[in-house]
C-alpha cells in the first residue's frame, strides 16, 4: 500500500518524526481500536484517534446526544441533539478524515456481547463513566488478551493507566472489587469540569497511538493522576497483585461478572 498525495499531506507531521515515520503511520491506518463510551472521554479519544488515522474505529454506547452532554462532548454539537450518540461521532470523527472507518454500535455492553465484541480489535479505549462498565472491561480484556487503556474523570481530577495483559498489573490489581452502588456520587450529581475529559482522553490517545506504532514507554504498572486546581500530576505505582482474581496465576475469575 502506498500513500497518496493527500495522505502524505495530511500525516506530513507524523511522517516526518522518526519514530513515527510512514511506517508508523501505515501502522495507524492499518490498526483497530475499540471504545467503550462516546461521550466525555470517548469524544477527544476518538477525535484525536481519528485524526491520527487510526484506520478502523468502533465506539460502543446506548446513549443519546442531550443539551447538556455539550459543555465537554467535542464529538457532538446542537445539530445532532437527540442523535444517538455513536451515530453523532461517528458524523463527527469521519467528516474529519475520510480514512477513518467509524463503527458505531448503540448498544448496552454486557458480559454477554463484550468478548465478540472486542475480538476483532487490537486495543480497547475505556471510557465509561462507571464502575460497573470499568471491571467488566477490564475482565474481558484479561481474558482476551487485549491491550487497554482505561481513564476515568471526576469533578477537577482525571486519571489513567494501561493494562496489558500478563505483562503487567490490570485494574483489579489496583481495585479489586467495585464500590457498591450507591455509595460513591454519581458524576451528574456532583459536576464536572467540562475541559477534564479532554485532558484525559487525549493522554489516553497518546498511551494508544505509542501501543500502536511501538514506541515510548506507556503507563503499564503506573497511574497517572492530574488535578486541575492544583495543578498538578502525579504518578502512582500500581504493583501486582499476586493473588488478582482476574490476572494472578491462579484466578478465581474464570468467567465473567455483570455488576451493574
Amino acid at each position: 500500500m502506498k500513500f497518496t498525495e493527500d495522505q502524505l499531506q495530511r500525516y506530513s507531521r507524523h511522517i516526518i518524526l522518526p519514530e513515527v515515520g510512514e511506517q508508523g503511520q501505515m501502522k495507524l491506518l492499518k490498526s483497530r481500536v475499540f471504545i467503550v463510551g462516546a461521550g466525555g472521554l470517548g469524544s477527544p479519544v476518538g477525535y484525536y484517534l481519528s485524526a491520527a488515522g487510526v484506520g478502523t474505529i468502533a465506539m460502543v454506547d446506548d446513549d443519546v446526544v442531550d443539551l447538556s452532554n455539550l459543555q465537554r462532548q467535542i464529538a457532538h454539537c446542537t445539530g445532532t441533539l437527540g442523535m444517538p450518540k455513536v451515530e453523532s461521532a461517528k458524523i463527527t470523527f469521519e467528516s474529519l478524515n475520510p480514512d477513518v472507518h467509524i463503527i458505531p454500535i448503540k448498544e448496552r455492553l454486557t458480559k454477554h456481547n463484550i468478548l465478540d465484541l472486542i475480538k476483532d480489535y487490537d486495543i480497547v479505549a475505556d471510557c465509561s463513566d462507571n464502575y460497573a462498565t470499568r471491571f467488566l472491561v477490564n475482565d474481558a480484556c484479561v481474558l482476551a488478551k487485549k491491550p487497554l487503556v482505561t481513564g476515568a474523570i471526576f469533578k477537577f481530577e482525571g486519571q489513567l493507566t494501561a493494562v496489558i495483559p500478563h505483562e503487567g498489573p490490570c485494574y483489579r490489581c489496583l481495585f479489586e472489587e467495585p464500590p457498591p452502588p450507591g455509595i460513591l456520587p454519581s458524576p451528574q450529581g456532583v459536576g464536572l469540569l467540562g475541559v477534564i475529559p479532554g485532558v484525559i482522553g487525549t493522554l489516553q490517545a497518546a498511551e494508544i497511538l505509542k501501543l500502536i506504532i511501538g514506541r515510548g514507554t506507556v503507563l503499564k504498572g503506573e497511574l497517572l493522576i492530574y488535578d486541575a486546581m492544583k495543578p498538578s500530576f502525579r504518578k502512582v505505582k500500581v504493583p501486582k497483585n499476586p493473588d488478582c482474581p482476574i490476572c494472578s496465576d491462579h484466578p478465581t475469575i474464570t468467567e465473567l461478572i455483570d455488576y451493574s
